[in-house]
């Protein structure tokens, strides 16, 4: 069974945001911009969204809807995901060296 690690999530249905405890020791900045990206993706296209890391440490971005959500665009919600990664590559590639590094304790390789 693959081993997965939420980062942060938020769910349009029950109006919650998440963030994994574990990533504490992230800077505030950063904790602000993942809730205000989790917030705002399911404000526009609703469902609920997650940043997960898989166990070789890769961030995903999952996104999941009610299967009765008429309201739902699955076809918004891709593009919508394909635009984060765009914009915010760089946040990612930082965040998955934090998660090597400080939650697997895989040593530090510039």
């Amino acid at each position: 069974m693959e081993e997965r690690l939420v980062l942060c999530g938020a769910n349009a249905y029950e109006k919650k945001y998440y963030f994994n405890e574990q990533f504490n020791g992230l800077p505030e900045s950063i904790k602000e911009e993942l809730h205000i990206i989790c917030v705002l993706f399911t404000e526009e296209v609703g469902g609920a969204f997650m940043m997960v890391f898989d166990e070789d440490g890769t961030l995903q971005l999952q996104t999941d809807a009610d299967e009765g959500d008429l309201l739902y665009d699955e076809i918004s919600s891709g593009l919508l995901v394909k635009e984060i990664l765009r914009k915010k590559q760089d946040l990612f590639e930082s965040l998955t060296l934090y998660y090597k590094v400080f939650i697997l304790k895989e040593p530090f390789e510039e």
